[in-house]
């Protein structure tokens, strides 16, 4: 990352947008990442299906193929257990349509927050034995839910769990047990979420039964959770998630083409990984937050055009439920923030907050603040909470410095949940803050600083064409902030809380929304400076749109 002003494109970048054929923008951030010409550089920019690490080398993948395989031969009950997240949700979806369509008897269930909470719980377990298997399938929980799972194996019900959570010591009483972070799996690449490790099963089940199968039906699903699940976006999840998007771009799925229609206001957009971040994915995640998570599996699921559209019109009645909620929370919660201003995390709690929103609530304190933020709702004497935190820090291992004040902890690096009892707020906090406080030295740069400058010397639209090979952006991946001299704002627009902005820029047209600064408008300069992500521009017909992560006020 650069300061505000990351000064003139060097000799070397200039060389590596001659010698790959790019945009001096866009070669000058890739080169200041450093990236250089070669076959790295065109693997890396041309990601494909091929490039996958081959799973041999994963822990108990055999043993997880050959037990489903064996339940599907014998006609035995499976019951496929998802969290009631994205990566969860989908990674159920993923078993459930490929364990059916290899013949196999098969049930979806899916935790809930409001019932049990994450993971298998007890309430959950008496769910999964209602089903009568013989055979449990976890997705994206079960590393640490020994107790259940030892329960489950007494009531004589085997478990094959698949998740990608840390890892505790105790061994898993699980006849497999796939988990990248697993000190014994040779897997390389740490980074899938649950849904990828899902499509793995799927074709190592696949060959087990040496069945006609094309497991590239389930890419949309695994873009999807890997995006919401904040998955690295390097690896095989590059490829994994570039060729999702295609999948989701000719919208074989009904379920979420009318998901993604309702998210574009009725347009239909092509994907990238920011449409699935900001309109798939929260409208999926919004039923398990307000209550059954179950209508997002279901919409999934769902092949007739007309009962989907109907589950995506409900969903996005909820999604409005849920941004109602959040924003109400996020205020009381920046209130509450503004008491902390010099600790270096946050840690605010409320008996009035909505337990589904308050990661939501957390991610977005996380991202204004730039420091960990964990947000908790209280009921009676205890507390759930979320934790997020910007790129840089390691709120799972912030959290098990302050597990003697915790009645329970889980998750990754930057999201995690937490159990609390109330009177122990004000100990962890202190705990939490003195865990964070060795970390100041990872923290991000501001929004005041950019990766890099447009260069004058560029076309517009190739620069877009240039940075859409950079997709998908996000963990791991940030898209380019790209800092815009001297634009002239011919224009502005404000609209509830954002800033709608038209400017000029070295004889071009370049529209720019700014969100949360339309308290700004009055008082802009009609020639200034601004960073952000430059993207291509569906509506208007300029060569490209600008989305302000930064402006002077």
């Amino acid at each position: 990352m650069g300061s505000f002003d990351p000064g003139p494109a060097s000799a070397g970048a200039l060389e590596l947008a001659r010698a790959a054929g790019l945009s001096f923008t866009v070669a000058d951030a890739l080169y200041r990442r450093g990236s250089r010409a070669g076959d790295a550089l065109e693997r890396w920019l041309e990601p494909k299906l091929s490039h996958l690490t081959a799973p041999h080398a994963m822990a108990d993948l055999e043993a997880a193929a050959e037990r489903i395989a064996r339940a599907i031969r014998a006609r035995e009950q499976i019951c496929v257990f998802g969290d009631y997240d994205c990566d969860g949700i989908t990674a159920c979806a993923i078993l459930t349509e490929a364990i059916g369509a290899l013949g196999g008897t098969v049930t979806p269930l899916l935790a809930s927050r409001f019932a049990g909470g994450y993971g298998l719980s007890a309430p959950a377990l008496a769910r999964v034995r209602d089903t009568q298997c013989t055979l449990l399938v976890t997705c994206d929980c079960g590393s640490t839910d020994h107790a259940r799972l030892d329960d489950a194996r007494r009531a004589g019900i085997d478990a094959v769990v698949i998740d990608h959570h840390l890892v505790p010591d105790d061994p898993l009483p699980a006849v497999a047990f796939l988990n990248p972070h697993r000190s014994e799996c040779g897997f390389p690449f740490k980074g899938l979420s649950s849904c990828g490790l899902a499509l793995i099963v799927t074709t190592a089940l696949r060959k087990k039964l040496a069945a006609e199968l094309d497991v590239r039906r389930w890419l949309d699903l695994v873009a999807i959770g890997t995006i919401a699940d904040v998955a690295p976006l390097e690896g095989d999840n590059r490829a994994l998630v570039r060729a999702g998007l295609r999948a989701l771009d000719a919208g074989a799925r009904v379920g979420l083409r009318a998901l993604a229609i309702q998210g574009a206001g009725g347009r239909r957009l092509p994907v990238s990984a920011e449409d699935i971040a900001y309109q798939v994915a929260p409208r999926l995640n919004a039923p398990g937050r307000l209550g059954d998570p179950r209508l997002a599996l279901d919409v999934l699921l769902e092949r007739d055009s007309t009962r989907a559209w109907t589950m995506a019109e409900r969903i996005d009645a909820l999604s409005a439920e849920r941004r109602q909620l959040q924003r109400a929370i996020t205020k009381e919660a920046l209130v509450q923030a503004a008491n902390f201003e010099s600790d270096p995390a946050i840690v605010v709690a409320s008996d009035r907050w909505h337990i589904g929103i308050v990661g939501i609530v957390a991610g977005r304190l996380a991202d204004q603040l730039g420091r960990p933020a964990i947000v908790i709702a209280l009921e009676g004497r205890t507390g759930r909470g979320s934790a997020r935190a910007p790129s840089g820090y390691r709120l799972y291992d912030a959290l098990a410095a302050c597990r003697d004040t915790l009645l329970g902890f889980g998750g990754h690096q930057v999201a995690a949940g937490l159990e609390i009892e109330s009177e122990q707020l004000s100990a962890f906090r202190d705990a939490f803050n003195k865990a964070c406080a060795t970390q100041q030295s990872q923290r991000v740069p501001s929004r005041r600083d950019a990766d890099v400058a447009l260069d004058e010397r560029d076309d517009l639209t190739a620069v877009v064409d240039d940075l859409e090979r950079l997709e998908p952006c996000g963990h791991a991946n940030p898209a380019p902030r790209i800092l815009v001299r001297d634009a002239d704002v011919t224009g502005t627009r404000v609209f509830g809380d954002h800033l709608k902005l038209d400017l000029a820029w070295n004889g071009h047209r370049l529209p720019a929304f700014a969100p949360d600064r339309g308290h700004l408008e009055p008082s802009l300069a009609r020639r200034l400076s601004l960073i952000g992500r430059l993207k291509r521009d569906h509506f208007s017909g300029a060569p490209a749109e600008l989305l302000v992560d930064w402006l002077p006020d």
